[in-house]
């Protein structure tokens, strides 16, 4: 339901050919050694102010990777095989992190919503995980290739933001006026950030900044958690919520591996 694409978070980025070219070259042992483990996260935000060193981690009392050094939003240490390691990945990693995030959360929205209105009577038989098989204002051949023009429209701006941080910017300029300064993933200014919350001082933009990151974490896991009841109910969440408040005994998780 939520289709994105992998970015970075500035200008120095891999290009898609080179990134698998890094990660299976023959070299790529010393990728986790040495120098280029050091400050890999350096850089990655030009607005976030980066977390102290005794910030939390996700396991109490652990040490974190070198390259994990507080600059990134929702960074509490974790990368257990190393992935990071490699500064140009990180940033790379961060923002596909972002990016499906932020997805993530408008598919979660876009299930609760509309099957709580159905419950309310406002519109009839929602059903998210068949909406595919619809029909609609045009034919799904149209509609895919009316999506692939505009996603593609976005996304084109979206690397040419990645290789030239504010080069697409849309930010109207007035005498007087200092434009926020570019950040790749977080493009701000009028459209973006109306209510200026990043326009601040850095440290509650990254507080900002690693709310909107946990949050689409939590969306991410609630998607997938979506997908699977719908394969084993074929009901939406808010009908398995409802099912299992009824009757947590046995409605759960477990009924999925007792009952079939």
């Amino acid at each position: 339901m939520a289709l994105s694409i992998a970015s970075t978070a500035l200008s120095s980025l891999p290009t898609s050919d080179d990134i698998p070219r890094r990660i299976f070259s023959g070299n790529f042992g010393t990728r986790f050694t040495g120098i280029s483990r050091l400050n890999a996260g350096k850089g990655v935000s030009n607005v976030c102010e980066p977390l102290p060193p005794d910030r939390p981690l996700w396991f109490p009392g652990s040490s974190p990777p070198e390259w994990l050094d507080g600059s990134l939003p929702g960074d509490f240490g974790f990368d257990p095989f190393g992935l990071g390691s490699d500064p140009e990945l990180l940033k790379w990693f961060a923002q596909a992190e972002l990016i499906h995030g932020r997805w993530a959360m408008l598919a979660v929205a876009g299930i609760l919503i509309p099957e709580w209105l159905e419950s309310l009577g406002f519109i009839d038989n929602f059903s998210w995980f068949d909406a595919g098989s619809r029909e609609y204002f045009a034919d799904h051949t149209t509609l895919f290739i009316v999506q692939m023009i505009l996603m593609g429209w976005v996304e084109g701006r979206r690397w040419a933001d990645i290789v030239k941080p504010g080069s697409v910017s849309i930010e109207p300029k007035f005498p007087n006026r200092k434009n926020p300064k570019p950040d790749v993933g977080y493009p701000g200014g009028l459209w973006f950030d109306p209510m200026m919350w990043g326009r601040g001082s850095p440290e509650p933009v990254m507080v900002l900044s690693t709310k909107e990151i946990k949050n689409g974490r939590l969306a991410m896991l609630a998607f997938v958690g979506f997908v699977f009841q719908a394969i084993y109910t074929g009901e939406g969440p808010l009908e398995n919520l409802m099912a299992h408040i009824a009757d947590p005994g046995h409605c759960n998780i477990f009924s999925a591996f007792t009952s079939h």
